[in-house]
């Protein structure tokens, strides 16, 4: 699930919810949206992942 995925992300590098969500997909409320049971599709899935890959091979990780 996506939710999990990105809340052990935000744990992880320490990233406010709204800052992870308007980087990745020009959308503050997006984490919380999420919680609150929103599915996304499948290009907002993938520009999520992607933002996640990127940066996590951008702090060496």
């Amino acid at each position: 699930m996506i939710l999990r995925a990105i809340e052990k992300f935000l744990r992880e590098h320490d990233i406010a919810p709204t800052r992870f969500g308007r980087e990745c997909a020009r959308d503050p409320r997006l984490v919380f949206d999420l919680r609150r049971g929103r599915e996304p599709g499948q290009r907002v899935t993938q520009r999520i992942e992607h933002f996640m890959n990127t940066y996590r091979r951008s702090v060496g990780l």
